[in-house]
């Protein structure tokens, strides 16, 4: 593996017999990370937002999971 480091970025090469699922799990969790710096939400936002996320959720698919 090698990691470079550019002014705008930082490239990361990794040999072509690397597992992609693993690798693109790593790429995700980095990408949020990315995301979530930028992000002016307060800490309560998100809860009430994962909150709200959830039970809708759950309605949506209660009834395929409870028989």
């Amino acid at each position: 593996m090698q990691i470079e480091r550019t002014k705008n970025e930082i490239l990361i090469r990794v040999a072509s017999s690397t597992d992609l699922t693993g690798l693109q799990r790593i790429l995700d969790y980095i990408k949020f990370r990315e995301i979530a710096s930028k992000s002016k939400a307060t800490q309560e936002q998100i809860d009430d937002l994962a909150k709200d996320s959830k039970s809708t959720w759950w309605e949506e698919n209660k009834d395929r999971l409870v028989k």
